[in-house]
């Protein structure tokens, strides 16, 4: 697990291209047979990949995080981006399909992640936030999230939110997490752009298709953007001063999860586009 503390906007004003990069960018996700993880002090959020191929894998941090186990206090979602897995919890195993997810409450003690084939291994994207509270394990089926049309191919954002882990159908201490899959022909996520001062937010942008497809992610004030380049399966993070948008050279995937001070999805403060610099 590797540490990104936490910036103000004007620290990041003077930041250049590497700076960015190695600040707010997760280059590697998924590597095989390996956990890869990321402890950003923004909300003190851990993000990455649990890559099971040919054993199965457990996430322990107990030294770490100074506590007797991973999620002594702490919750944890999953969405998985590849093949067929299973997950363990506590002894009790589960199928996970393409695409299904897990929400994990606070006190679990043994998560351990697997692949059906090793040929097609399972990616499983996790996420935890602390947590002072404990809440029911859950299955979360792709089938049946939430799913929200939204844009259009005028603006060429038209994209499907799938959202996993929602305050409106569970509860959980502060963690919300989904899907949200671009049309073909749309290229634009999140815009017209938004803040939520009160959240802060990661993406993993994945499923691009393409090898040499790119995403450009914008990021920073609203009246002082930056922009990081992406490949498939690299996420980033976004301090919650911060704009969160983007525009690729074809449509993508990308996951989403969010914490902070409240669980409102629709608590965003909307940035005109005349204002954008």
């Amino acid at each position: 697990m590797t540490t990104q503390y936490a910036h103000s906007p004007e620290d990041i004003d003077h930041y250049n291209t590497d700076q960015m990069r190695e600040q707010f960018l997760m280059e590697k996700i998924f590597s095989p047979d390996d956990i890869l993880l990321t402890y950003t002090y923004n909300d003190r959020m851990i993000f990455g990949g649990v890559t099971p191929v040919h054993a199965p894998l457990e996430i322990k941090l107990d030294k770490e995080l100074g506590v007797k186990f991973f999620l002594e206090r702490r919750e944890l979602g999953f969405i998985n981006i590849g093949g067929a897995g299973t997950v363990t919890i506590d002894g009790e195993e589960s199928a996970i399909a393409p695409h299904d997810g897990f929400y994990i409450g606070m006190g679990t003690q043994h998560v351990v992640f697997n692949s059906i084939d090793p040929d097609n291994p399972a990616k499983f994207y996790v996420v935890s936030t602390p947590a002072h509270k404990t809440y029911p394990n859950k299955k979360l089926v792709y089938k049946d999230a939430i799913a929200m049309p939204k844009g259009d191919q005028e603006h060429m954002n038209k994209r499907v939110i799938h959202k996993y882990i929602d305050a409106s159908t569970m509860q959980t201490c502060q963690l919300q997490m989904g899907y949200t899959v671009l049309e073909p022909g749309n290229s634009w996520n999140t815009m017209p752009a938004h803040t939520h001062a009160r959240r802060m937010e990661t993406y993993l942008y994945c499923e691009f298709g393409a090898a040499d497809t790119r995403v450009s992610h914008f990021m920073g004030t609203p009246e002082n953007t930056k922009h990081i380049w992406m490949k498939q399966d690299q996420a980033v993070v976004n301090p919650s001063y911060s704009i969160h948008c983007g525009v690729g050279t074809t449509n993508y995937a990308f996951i989403w999860a969010m914490c902070g001070e409240n669980q409102t999805y629709d608590d965003m403060d909307q940035v005109a586009m005349g204002d954008l610099r």
